[in-house]
């Protein structure tokens, strides 16, 4: 690894029409953050600080298989009116690579309105939320490759992760749950009234559980709730007001603004299963392919059997996209709710799995900076 990590200078060429900025931290404070991407196998971590006494501070992790391999600490500070990015490695004992007094340097070359550029190393903003790093390496076998690392902003307030384990044999979306894993695992609640008035346990009471393959999340839910109401006959129309299951996902764990776009999804599964979020021209759509459920109700109390595809933030209404393969130690952001409704024009209760206050303020459905974490267990 130290072999690979060793880093040569590479000097990229202005673009034309480019108009560079004065080499000050302020003109790059947009780096600033706690962003999260994935590279060399595993997962990486970078958290930068603002810009203070001329200088700004970062740590850089990389985990895999749920074992650091190495740290860093970076620092970006003003020198001689330019500024120069400055390293050290360190194995997972915080034992240095480099010896005591030696750092591995990278000069400013020039900065524009996106770019940080320095030699062997620039940082690309692609949004508030998305920034790459590209980065020049030497291979094993002495050829110089630029490694992009690609970086999402979390905004999301700290929470320890729900850990969620591995199913071993294929799970059949039948409402039957007869598959050893939904017996080994314990139940979690949804309890949490997010909006309406309190509500009784012969009124509502739900819980879950949660397991994951490589290809999808799996949900069981057990919901009590002595009226089950679908009254409105376009899917597309009011689909909250009516009883449904509703299942917020973030793939990446990012958090952030999802309101008109694919950052990440509110799926309503009706009781009918039909499956339906806010598009990005701003109206209802199906998501059938997304999310497969099987609903069994005996009496007051429904099953619900859920398999759901993750997508990242690349999908497109237009074009679709491929649904994201599960790995062990994936995070992602997560929160169930219920809709319930006996007999009024709108939902009555909203109750919901988080205790965190943004989902009493309604705001799940367009920040998933709201949603719970989970982390797959293998």
């Amino acid at each position: 690894m130290k072999t690979l990590l060793r880093l040569f200078l590479f000097f990229p060429l202005l673009a034309s029409g480019q108009d560079t900025l004065q080499p000050k931290l302020e003109n790059i404070a947009w780096i600033s953050g706690t962003w999260h991407g994935e590279a060399f196998g595993g997962q990486v971590e970078e958290i930068w600080s603002n810009p203070s006494g001329d200088s700004m501070m970062a740590t850089f992790k990389l985990t895999v298989d749920g074992k650091v391999q190495f740290y860093e600490i970076e620092i970006i500070r003003e020198i001689e009116n330019n500024l120069i990015l400055q390293l050290k490695h360190f194995n997972n004992d915080l034992k240095g690579w480099e010896t005591k007094d030696e750092t591995v340097d990278f000069p400013l070359k020039y900065i524009t309105k996106t770019k940080a550029v320095f030699e062997g190393m620039t940082f690309e903003k692609i949004s508030d939320r998305q920034m790459n790093v590209y980065v020049d390496i030497e291979t094993e076998d002495g050829k110089v490759e630029t490694m992009a690392f690609n970086y999402f902003r979390n905004t999301k307030p700290f929470k320890i992760p729900t850990e969620i384990a591995k199913t071993t044999t294929k799970i059949t979306i039948d409402g039957k749950a007869n598959e050893p894993i939904w017996q080994n695992v314990d139940w979690l609640p949804i309890d949490q009234l997010w909006l309406g008035e309190p509500f009784s346990e012969d009124d509502f009471s739900g819980r879950y559980k949660l397991t994951w393959a490589e290809d999808a999340l799996y949900l069981l839910a057990e919901i009590t709730d002595d009226v089950l109401l679908d009254k409105e006959s376009d899917h597309l129309k009011s689909w909250w007001d009516d009883d449904c299951l509703e299942i917020f996902i973030d793939e990446n764990n990012s958090g952030g603004d999802h309101q008109y776009n694919h950052n990440a999804f509110a799926y309503h599964v009706a009781l009918d299963g039909n499956v339906v979020d806010m598009a990005t021209d701003k109206t209802g759509k199906l998501y059938n392919s997304h999310v497969t459920s099987k609903r069994i109700t005996t009496g007051n109390v429904s099953l619900w059997e859920v398999k759901i595809l993750l997508y990242d933030d690349s999908y497109s209404d237009e074009s679709g996209g491929k649904p994201v393969k599960l790995v062990p130690h994936k995070k992602i952001g997560f929160a169930l709710a219920y809709c319930d409704n006996d007999s009024s024009a709108h939902r009555e209760n909203f109750i919901g799995s988080s205790q965190n206050e943004g989902f009493k303020q309604d705001l799940g459905w367009k920040n998933a900076d709201v949603f719970d974490t989970i982390i797959l267990k293998d």
